[in-house]
């Protein structure tokens, strides 16, 4: 199913390939990474390489199909000026398991895109021998792709990324929010870092584009270089999250907009969010880009996760069950009564 931007009958045309694309080139890169992805298969799988790849879907009595699609960001400059790509192939599985995990559904298939000015076999090997891993780690199969060569578009060392999975859950276990109410728990899970948002931001804080050369740079505060820092994995919650799906009423993934833009998400109407700012750990990352910026604590909060990841909502009888599954756990704050258009308040 890989395949590069043209149909295979021009391979030999060597005006396409004047033209920047070398489907041969292609063909052999998608040798190379089909071992790493029948690594990943589950039995369900059927086959892929056709124009489709087929799943076959059993074993459950209401199942509910959950769906996303999201991309890694400007992060893959950062790995673009590192030299370094396995990593966002981890970023944008364990950003999208993350999603559909907001639901409580279980991840069975990923698809991925790459598109890019010019091929190149060592960087596309690199970002699916990522996409590979994380996808095993969650039990996922990665059942097909395209990797489209289209210069013109894309600088010669840039690249974009984008990721489609769909999972699978019980109606009846479904998570959606609905039973939320005033006096509620909000439990938070700490980020491995920026994940994969505000990136943008930070290019222009840090001056990366002007200057590479600082992603070299170490900070002691952060115990690696600022490079190293930025290429921080976005942390999968579903392992961790899973065996506690039946005691949560809601889950946030924390990703653009931040704390404020994702609680309101699963929140009922009349209902809002009272985050307490002091009981979690920030990392030192954030005061770094606030710092460098000159950014006031108040435009952070909608643009970086600000140390927590994923925020899961559930009654107070049930917290000490969840924190003895999830020990990273910290209560942050509480569900009150909406009293104005503001969903979120953090003091």
């Amino acid at each position: 199913m890989r395949a590069s931007s043209e149909s295979p009958r021009f391979a030999r045309n060597r005006a396409y390939a004047s033209a920047g694309v070398d489907v041969p080139l292609a063909n052999r890169v998608k040798g190379i990474i089909a071992q790493q992805i029948r690594a990943t298969y589950r039995p369900e799988v059927l086959g892929s390489g056709f124009f489709g790849s087929m799943f076959q879907f059993k074993g459950y009595d209401e199942p509910i199909l959950v769906s996303s699609v999201d991309g890694v960001g400007t992060k893959l400059r950062i790995a673009s000026l590192l030299g370094k790509h396995d990593t966002v192939g981890i970023d944008i599985v364990n950003h999208c398991v993350n999603d559909i995990l907001c639901c409580g559904a279980e991840p069975l298939f990923f698809l991925d895109y790459i598109a890019m000015g010019k091929l190149r076999p060592e960087q596309v090997e690199a970002i699916i021998s990522g996409i590979a891993r994380a996808c095993r780690e969650v039990g996922c199969s990665l059942i097909g792709g395209e990797t489209a060569e289209m210069p013109g578009m894309y600088p010669e060392q840039d690249y974009d990324l984008v990721g489609f999975i769909v999972g699978v859950v019980e109606k009846r276990c479904v998570v959606d929010g609905s039973s939320i109410v005033s006096g509620d728990v909000i439990l938070g899970l700490p980020s491995s870092g920026l994940h994969t948002n505000g990136y943008s931001l930070v290019r222009k804080v840090f001056g990366i584009e002007a200057n590479p050369s600082c992603l070299d740079k170490f900070y002691p505060e952060l115990g690696k270089s600022l490079g190293e820092e930025l290429l921080q994995v976005h942390q999968c919650y579903y392992p961790q999250l899973k065996p506690a799906l039946p005691l949560v009423k809601g889950i946030a993934h924390i990703t653009g907009g931040g704390l404020e833009g994702n609680i309101p998400r699963i929140l009922p109407q009349g209902l809002a969010a009272r985050l307490h700012k002091d009981s979690w750990h920030v990392p030192p990352i954030f005061k770094l880009v606030q710092k460098a910026g000159g950014i006031e604590e108040a435009e952070m909060y909608p643009v970086f996760n600000m140390g927590v990841g994923m925020t899961v909502v559930c009654s107070p009888q049930q917290v000490a069950s969840i924190a003895s599954v999830l020990p990273e756990a910290r209560t942050i704050g509480e569900i009150i009564k909406a009293v104005d258009e503001d969903r979120v308040a953090i003091e």
